[in-house]
């Protein structure tokens, strides 16, 4: 299934939530996507979006059929948030800075991809350097729309990276995105692929690392900071605030700014304060 990702010129790209292929010509499969579509607004007014059985819709020919996935992985463990977190907020930089960069993102996220390979030394840069703080607002959803765990993965591994310390979090991060699969392969799910990403992170492979990613010990944690991106009014990834105003950092043509555009981006929003 081809997933598209639409780019409007006069908005910045985003992987939207939800995502799906729009047919047309065939009457009887528009009627079926947008059937699929109120089922789907039905659960989100019930507060499942993206939750547990997340509505994937996938064209087949001249017909359409609508296919329900597990968006989450399972865990039988207790609630357990990891250490360093902020509720279901990952706080990276000085918590002290006055300013708040506010990033929404998906670890399967293709564009989320292509903006931390253009712009992302210089987002963290600016957090080193005590502009602003980061504040990470994970998602899942394109589990969901896609099909799989993957992004639940990730985001159980990083939680367990988050516990040994911010920093260490960023690093496997960054890892994550250097090694991002193709957004419809699902290759994140998999915790052998997790601990060899791990693996390039000095220092990050312990026996307890080890042990909660294999368990899926912040499982839990995972499916709360997913529902707090559910419902922050947020509808695609990747998408930054800067103390509450969003950003725009991609071009006109949907291109993502460079590290250079980003500061002078940062810049003159904080001098317009």
């Amino acid at each position: 299934m081809s997933i598209k990702h639409p780019q409007p010129k006069t908005e910045q790209p985003t992987t939207e939530q939800p995502t799906s292929d729009r047919p047309g010509g065939d009457a009887r499969a528009r009627v079926a996507e947008a059937r699929a579509a109120e089922a789907l607004r039905r659960r989100r007014r019930k507060g499942l979006i993206v939750g547990a059985a997340a509505v994937a819709v996938i064209v087949a020919g001249t017909g359409i059929g609508i296919a329900v996935q597990d968006s989450r992985t399972t865990s039988n463990a207790p609630y357990v948030a990891p250490a360093n977190a902020d509720g279901t907020v990952i706080v990276y930089g000085n918590p002290n800075a006055k300013n708040t960069l506010q990033v929404y993102e998906d670890f399967r996220c293709p564009i989320c991809d292509e903006l931390e390979k253009s712009a992302g030394p210089a987002i963290q840069a600016l957090a080193d350097k005590g502009t602003y703080k980061i504040e990470y607002h994970m998602a899942t959803f394109l589990d969901g729309n896609l099909g799989g765990n993957g992004s639940a993965v990730a985001l159980n591994a990083a939680a367990a990276a988050l516990n040994e310390g911010t920093a260490t979090f960023k690093a496997f991060h960054d890892e994550l995105y250097a090694n991002q699969p193709p957004e419809t392969s699902d290759g994140f799910n998999s915790t052998a692929e997790m601990l060899k990403l791990a693996a390039k992170v000095p220092g990050l492979v312990t026996p307890a690392f080890t042990k909660a990613v294999q368990d899926n010990t912040y499982g839990p944690w995972v499916t709360k900071v997913s529902d707090a991106f559910n419902t922050s009014g947020v509808t695609g990834t990747p998408t930054l605030k800067l103390n509450g105003t969003q950003l725009n950092v991609f071009s006109a043509s949907g291109t993502p700014v460079t590290q250079a555009q980003f500061t002078a981006v940062v810049d003159a929003a904080l001098a317009g304060k």
